[in-house]
């Protein structure tokens, strides 16, 4: 197939951070804080995800992946010489719950916040950092609504429009199909814009779109009714923007009524292998944009994988390497500033929004990362499809 490179505007920036998961686990749940007790000042960096609840592999990919990268920083010296301490709460996907954390987080003193993880639950909490003005970079929250209006908030992870866009552009220019099918979750912002950037980019590319089926939160355990719609349509292929529970759904019940599209997701995709009692046979040849794959060659992704998989059992995905990125984007950005811990909460952030916007990042997830001043991020993603149970490059 001719492949295409891929280039997206994405989201990022925060400052440094440290976290020690329950028992060092990736399967711990609840809250966990690390904090220096030498009596010396350090910097005090927040984190909100489902560690519980139907996201939970979200959010402790994350929390690990910040484990794993403060405990390098601290290791090596620091931040501009002051050591991290990390509290992560967990808000079950939830936005109220996630605001509940922010405030938990607020009261121990955090001077910065690398969350939350799941868009809704982001939007909730952007609202309350950029009335305090706390620093907020979210690893995987893309909706354009958590930055919308708030300065402060930056994305390590594609951002919504541009994931949706490039979805079309990829299927388009490698053929996969011409006749598209489209299941999504109304009730979702992150879901929505996707999609709705899809649609836009799909008709531009000459996809025929021939069926649009939505579902809620209230109605995703069936979607037999979506899938025959698609199915008597002629869809091909079946551009799928939500999380991976509700994907393993989809998979199933597809197989269960002889419908085989080609399947293709979005990063809330990355997770799928995980869910319990899913039978990864059926994940076979399913694609997905990252920006992260774990098959990689490169020395910086081996060494995380190796890392991650020794600390943690288990492979990482593209949601712990952007949060693992974003503890290093976070430390670039606060040594470009010059900043110590004594800082105001206001110095550190309006710092770090003009350091952020000058920066340039080369990690796991993308060479040459930079940032405009509505939080987005620049980097390329890549496509992965699934081979034999695993992630795997697919170009």
């Amino acid at each position: 197939m001719k492949k295409k490179a891929l280039s997206l505007a994405l989201c990022t920036a925060m400052t440094a951070s440290l976290f020690v998961g329950c028992g060092n686990s990736s399967s711990s749940t609840g809250s966990s804080e690390s904090v220096d007790t030498s009596g010396e000042a350090t910097w005090r960096i927040g984190g909100i995800g489902p560690i519980t609840g139907g996201a939970a592999q979200y959010g402790q990919g994350v929390m690990n992946a910040i484990q794993l990268a403060v405990d390098e920083v601290n290791e090596a010296g620091g931040i501009n010489g002051y050591q991290i301490s990390f509290n992560f709460q967990d808000d079950e996907a939830d936005q109220q719950k996630s605001v509940n954390a922010y405030n938990t987080l607020k009261d121990w003193g955090m001077q910065i916040l690398e969350g939350t993880v799941t868009s809704g639950a982001c939007q909730a909490v952007a609202a309350e950092t950029y009335a305090d003005r706390i620093f907020t970079l979210t690893p995987s929250a893309s909706s354009t609504d958590v930055t919308n209006g708030h300065d402060n908030v930056y994305q390590v992870c594609f951002s919504d429009p541009n994931q949706g866009g490039v979805s079309a552009d990829y299927i388009a220019d490698n053929g996969l199909a011409t006749k598209v099918g489209i299941i999504y979750d109304s009730s979702d912002p992150y879901s929505t814009g996707v999609y709705q950037n899809f649609a836009t980019e799909a008709q531009t590319k000459g996809l025929e779109i021939v069926a649009t089926e939505a579902f809620t939160a209230d109605s995703k355990t069936d979607f037999t009714t979506q899938l025959q719609k698609c199915k008597d349509a002629g869809a091909e292929l079946l551009f799928l923007p939500f999380y991976y529970t509700e994907g393993s759904i989809v998979l199933t019940q597809a197989n269960k009524m002889g419908y085989a599209p080609t399947m293709f997701g979005v990063d809330g995709f990355d997770g799928l292998l995980g869910v319990e009692n899913f039978d990864v046979k059926l994940a076979e040849n399913v694609y997905l944009l990252t920006p992260f794959a774990a098959d990689a060659d490169d020395e910086a992704t081996q060494k995380f994988v190796a890392a991650y998989e020794e600390k943690f059992g288990g492979t990482p995905n593209q949601f712990a390497a952007d949060a693992y990125d974003g503890i290093y984007i976070l430390k670039a950005a606060l040594e470009d500033a010059n900043l110590t811990p004594d800082a105001s909460n206001e110095e550190i952030c309006d710092a770090l929004i003009a350091s952020i916007q000058k920066i340039s990042y080369d990690g796991l997830t993308g060479e040459d990362m930079t940032w405009n001043d509505k939080g987005e991020v620049s980097k390329a993603p890549k496509a992965v499809i699934i081979k034999d149970g695993a992630y795997v490059s697919a170009d």
